[in-house]
């Protein structure tokens, strides 16, 4: 599938550029795409050597956890959730203890923090992998619920939002979360669908009923702030929360007498390692995206959109927005750059730019998180990830405009 995918960009671009050159006398757009190759090749080369840092400084930290035994109580707490949601797991395994903190990290919003957790996630997943080079269920699950990323924090949107002179940074909160929830839930029933997993039953509603209810108290507690507090307050919350988190680490394997500046290093070690064997996969998934975006392709599927919806007498206003909607999925900082962009043209607080930001914060990188988690343990045959991540990421994106329509229409 992977494969496939890579193919795609690459010979799609190519046949754009041709038509270019034969049918318009673009004789530059064959620089741009070699071009686009250099520049994709030096981004992920910085990628990756910023993921040394972060990798290198939490794989630490998740060292000192484990051999406090945090790890294994957290496992032991979620087992009876995850003995129905990935029933090859064993009970009380370590891999349940990663995945746990690696969603709490993705809910508070804490993008450097939850990366290195879900790569750990993933390689405690491959320690039980009978075939090493293809997915799992249990592997493809926490991916694609990594794709579609609930966030209660969109705390660098509401910064750029701040950073372009909106005057109500936090006025798409709500949007945002219920446009990563709507992603997340179909991620999660999509991928039960296509593995025959049974999560309508008591214990997983009461699990998934229980989270619910905790985000539904943040979220009414966060609505009643004003909103030049919410963005300080939910940052508050969130870095206090993930420091908390290292220092109950340390107390814990003090307690236990264990030596934490050595378990640090030997976490450490691994991250430095996990960050190197990363760099082929994500060099070729980027420049497979940057030449695809490079030859126009995105250009001329957002026009062919825009007459069709005309055509059908709908509102386009929605349209202006698109290119970070199609950018999602293949670049976060493309996503990024298109929404920025989307600001500046049309103004912060204008109906295309709020339907940005909305789309930005509704799902995560599916491509990217495919490269770097399945690349970190060497997966070669992807299964469905891809197709169910990718649907996780319509159905945020279609919920992110639907209910922007809803607020800002």
């Amino acid at each position: 599938m992977l494969n496939w995918i890579w193919l795609f960009f690459f010979f799609s671009a190519f046949l754009c550029a041709l038509g270019q050159l034969i049918f318009q006398g673009n004789t530059d757009i064959f620089n741009t795409l070699v071009a686009s190759l250099f520049d994709m090749s030096k981004l992920s080369f910085d990628i990756a050597l910023g993921l040394v840092g972060i990798l290198t400084l939490w794989m630490g930290v998740l060292k000192i956890g484990e051999n406090a035994g945090l790890i294994e109580k957290l496992s032991r707490a979620l087992s009876p959730l995850f003995a129905h949601l990935m029933p090859e797991v064993p009970r009380n395994h370590p891999a349940l203890g990663h995945i746990s903190m690696n969603f709490a990290a993705n809910i508070m919003g804490l993008d450097n923090a939850a990366t290195p957790i879900g790569i750990k996630a993933m390689q405690s997943l491959q320690s039980i992998n009978p075939v090493k080079d293809t997915a799992s269920n249990a592997q493809i699950l926490f991916l694609v619920l990594n794709t579609s990323s609930l966030t209660l924090f969109p705390i660098a949107i509401l910064m750029y939002r701040a950073q372009q002179g909106a005057p109500d940074p936090a006025v798409v909160f709500l949007p945002i979360l219920l446009a990563t929830s709507a992603s997340s839930i179909a991620g999660l029933l999509v991928v039960a669908f296509v593995q025959k997993l049974h999560i309508f039953n008591r214990v997983v509603l009461s699990y998934l009923g229980g989270a619910a209810a905790i985000l539904m108290a943040l979220v009414l507690y966060l609505s009643s702030l004003k909103p030049d507090e919410l963005a300080r307050v939910s940052s508050l919350m969130a870095n206090c929360l993930l420091f908390s988190v290292v220092i109950l680490f340390m107390a814990m394997a003090v307690r236990r007498k264990v030596n934490v500046y050595e378990s640090f290093i030997d976490g450490a070690k691994e991250g430095f390692q996990l960050a190197i064997t990363i760099l082929p996969y994500l060099l070729a998934m980027l420049v497979a995206i940057g030449v695809f975006r490079a030859s126009g392709m995105l250009d001329y599927g957002l026009t062919g959109l825009r007459w069709i919806f005309e055509g059908m007498g709908m509102d386009t206003r929605f349209v202006d927005a698109l290119p970070t909607a199609f950018m999602k999925p293949l670049s976060g900082s493309g996503a990024r750059a298109m929404m920025l962009e989307t600001m500046n043209n049309y103004g912060v607080d204008s109906f295309p730019a709020r339907i940005a930001a909305t789309v930005q914060g509704s799902t995560e990188t599916t491509f990217y998180v495919l490269a770097v988690y399945f690349g970190a343990v060497g997966i070669k045959r992807i299964r469905h990830a891809a197709a169910c991540g990718l649907f996780a990421d319509f159905v945020g994106i279609v919920t992110a405009i639907v209910v922007g329509y809803w607020f800002f229409g």
